[in-house]
């Protein structure tokens, strides 16, 4: 089977990572399965099977307790890796691949939901959708729907520029989001206010997306060979051309001071 995508199982706030402490990462495959991987024992420590389609998407919830993944079908599953069992299926993207899944903490009763957490799937049909949920409660509620318009494309999701989305890190309660549409554009989108707060304009339509946890700027990376660094809310762009392809993703580390492309 092949490796589809991966995660880091998150570290606890607060604790200094001890020596003896085992890192974990979970994969997602073409088969549908879910396999968690202890780095320091190189082995599978489990292996679920909540898909019956490829995976596209997969992530830790905020505090490592839930694995959450998505497939090429558009199923959504929330599994634990302490009991090896599925507590929801998510069938609200059916039918389009998930290219996103992202968790971020939350203050408890912001947007008016429970819990501690906040999180959204994005689907290649350009539709996004923001939860609140809370894990020890079983409590999962959907918090807003997104769904961008776009011209007639070409034929097939494939042939399409993905669909991406990410919370803001430097704005609370916003999320930034990117694909084909009417414009080649970075979209802001307020989740208080439920609306559009800004654009800003890109040279093509973007192929991967990353947010600096540090300062306010991202990341963005298009098909003909090109990487950016915007800042935000305004600014000159750096472009960047040191690749021979796509530049279909890039992601900033924790601190802000590397960019792998």
């Amino acid at each position: 089977q092949s490796c589809q995508c991966l995660a880091w199982k998150p570290r606890p706030v607060g604790l200094w990572p001890s020596p003896m402490e085992s890192q974990h990462v979970v994969a997602g495959y073409s088969d549908g399965t879910v396999r968690v991987f202890s780095v320091s024992r190189t082995e599978m420590e489990l292996k679920m099977h909540p898909h019956a389609a490829a995976l596209t998407a997969i992530t830790y919830s905020t505090d490592g307790e839930m694995i959450l993944s998505g497939g090429k079908d558009g199923i959504v599953a929330v599994s634990s890796p302490r009991t090896g069992m599925t507590i929801h299926v998510l069938a609200d993207h059916k039918g389009s691949p998930i290219t996103v899944l992202q968790c971020t903490r939350k203050q408890y009763h912001d947007f008016g939901v429970e819990g501690g957490e906040l999180w959204l799937a994005t689907s290649s049909d350009r539709r996004v959708s923001v939860w609140g949920s809370d894990w020890l409660q079983d409590k999962c509620e959907l918090l807003d729907w997104l769904s961008f318009p776009a011209p007639a494309g070409p034929e097939g999701p494939d042939s399409l520029p993905p669909s991406l989305a990410a919370f803001c890190p430097w704005e609370h309660g916003v999320l930034v989001y990117v694909g084909f549409g009417m414009q080649k554009e970075a979209l802001f989108y307020s989740l208080r206010k439920k609306q559009v707060l800004r654009k800003i304009s890109l040279p093509a339509f973007a192929t991967s997306l990353s947010l600096s946890p540090a300062a306010p700027f991202m990341a963005i990376g298009f098909g003909d060979r090109l990487l950016r660094l915007q800042p935000c809310p305004a600014g000159d762009p750096q472009d960047y051309a040191g690749h021979e392809d796509t530049v279909h993703l890039c992601r900033l580390a924790p601190s802000g001071r590397r960019l792998l492309t």
